[in-house]
């Protein structure tokens, strides 16, 4: 009975938070290339809001699994109010609320919030890929909302790009009939999309198309690291902000164009689908049941000679990104050590594990993290496989970036931990968000540090957004602290002001470069154990 009493009051919590949204706003129109779009304007906070714009044509039909096409003119007015449907995918993550209008292939939609007043111009703009390891995640969730953000004077947008079987399908038929002769990559060259129509329509909003920073944390921040490699979309952007993530070898890397239309070969058969043609033909339904029956986690991106022409590593060492500034960084505990260890975190059970892993260079490991005390021992695991998860990916392009170009790059670890979930029934996740307690997931230990995905809400300034947490004073300190920094930086390239800790750039071959621990009480240190992505370099051959 309790239980249902706290469920009452959360609908009857929600429905008034619809109701005032709805009783505070009125209609506002901007002109844009393709027509007249109608969005709102809230009396409460200032920002004019645009939910649902489509910016390229429905991938649907004959569309299917072919780069995004540009959208044709409309006629009349189109209203943008709502949330326009997100990518066809299974809600894999627990800490994805979304506020889409249901799921659907017809999902090439974003998002815009300005503060422009009167005859503004020229402000700065962030675009935000969401996270989701390209196989879930959508523009509309609570934690990206855009409004925090634009209250610091910046044009937010917040764009959809197709997923999964939809997203990252490769096979010979596909690159056949593309004008450039491969496939795949469908959900990044959407980002791509959204980027072109930013620098064609952002104006309107009062923003300026010549001062984009782009954004995103796992694949998100993936899918920032493949744009600024991109000849494609380097042009196109004045800066990148990457939270965890980047498509470098160990993580989420491209394949050769052979290897992916292997893969799409086996999914069709294993589908018992004849032909592209046929796959075409199909429901949306039948699509997502075999790929859901094929038990993939997606497919890979693909260096397809025209999106991502080669490697990131042999981009940036050869200086072809986008040469603008960077700030870039991860938490300091992506993934708990259990995801090493596979089971309790002992002493004994990581060093036989580092041995099975590492036989030809387990002594140099072990050297590396440091596990003698149980408190070492349970920081080592949580390192080394953080480090293998997404961390030596990360560093990976920061150390690229800054070898391989004059602009200025910032680096950060954040460690502000969680406080407790609000929830009783509920736990932590893996890899971030959170499951039921009856799932089958397993118990995590308690975290010693920051998870995975655990800082979108502090650096877009939407705790108030998100309740699964029992939120503190600190958590808002350190998001103050968090989104400032990003404000700045979006704002100038440069994260630093005068109410701020300094945060230093780093120089291009600094051996302990300077690191803004990003906490209640932030604070630059030098960093300390490089030497552990160092090997990892070696090992990963990047």
């Amino acid at each position: 009975m309790k239980k249902l009493a706290v469920n009452l009051l959360v609908l009857l919590c929600i429905s008034f938070t619809v109701s005032a949204q709805k009783i505070n706003t009125f209609p506002v129109q901007v002109e844009l290339e393709n027509g007249t779009l109608e969005g709102l304007y809230d009396t409460h906070s200032g920002i004019q809001k645009y939910f649902g714009i489509p910016f390229a044509k429905p991938p649907v039909g004959e569309l299917r699994w072919k780069a995004p096409q540009p959208l044709d003119a409309w006629e009349g007015v189109k209203e943008a109010k709502e949330f326009g449907p997100r990518p066809i995918q299974a809600m894999v993550f627990g800490d994805m609320k979304s506020r889409s209008k249901g799921l659907s292939e017809d999902c090439l939609y974003l998002n815009v919030w300005t503060p422009v007043k009167n005859n503004q111009k020229d402000l700065p703009v962030l675009v935000y890929f969401y996270g989701g390891g390209n196989v879930a995640g959508d523009a509309s969730e609570y934690r990206y909302d855009g409004e925090s953000m634009a209250k610091k004077g910046i044009v937010v947008v917040t764009t959809n790009y197709r997923l999964n079987v939809f997203g990252n399908l490769a096979h010979p038929e596909l690159s056949k009939e593309a004008p450039y002769k491969a496939s795949g990559n469908y959900g990044q060259l959407d980002q791509n999309m959204a980027l072109q129509w930013v620098q064609d329509n952002i104006s309107a909003f009062g923003g300026d198309p010549g001062k984009v920073t782009i954004a995103g944390e796992s694949a998100g921040s993936i899918g920032v690291s493949v744009q600024m490699a991109s000849p494609l979309s380097k042009n196109l952007i004045a800066g990148a902000i990457g939270e965890s993530g980047a498509a470098i070898s160990s993580t989420m890397s491209p394949v050769s164009l052979e290897v992916a239309e292997k893969q799409g070969v086996q999914f069709l058969e294993s589908a018992d689908v004849a032909s592209i043609s046929a796959l075409r033909k199909l429901s949306t339904r039948e699509i997502y049941e075999k790929y859901n029956d094929s038990q993939k986690f997606g497919f890979p991106m693909v260096i397809d000679g025209y999106l991502i022409p080669k490697t990131l590593p042999e981009i940036f060492s050869s200086k072809q990104q986008a040469q603008v500034p960077l700030l870039v960084g991860w938490n300091s505990a992506e993934i708990p050590g259990m995801a090493f260890t596979q089971g309790p975190i002992t002493k004994k059970t990581f060093v036989e594990k580092v041995k099975q892993n590492y036989p030809e260079q387990y002594e140099e490991v072990l050297k590396l993290y440091p596990h003698d005390t149980s408190t070492e021992v349970e920081w080592a695991a949580t390192n080394l496989a953080s480090d293998n998860f997404i961390a030596y990916s990360t560093w990976k392009w920061f150390d690229l970036h800054r070898k391989n170009s004059n602009q200025p790059v910032y680096r950060y670890l954040y460690s502000k931990i969680r406080p407790p979930l609000r929830d009783k029934n509920k736990i932590s996740g893996l890899a971030g968000g959170t499951v039921e307690m009856d799932s089958g997931a397993p118990q995590m230990p308690k975290a010693i540090g920051a998870p995975h995905a655990a800082e979108i809400e502090y650096a877009m300034g939407n705790l108030h957004l998100v309740d699964d947490y029992a939120w503190t004073a600190d958590d808002y300190k350190a998001s103050k602290t968090m989104q400032q920094f990003f404000a700045n930086f979006i704002k100038t390239g440069n994260p630093n002001d005068n109410e701020l800790p300094t945060w230093d750039a780093v120089k291009a071959n600094e051996s302990d470069p300077p690191v803004m621990i990003i906490d209640t009480e932030s604070r630059p240190i030098k960093a300390e154990n490089d030497a552990r992505y160092l090997f990892l370099d070696q090992l990963n051959k990047n």
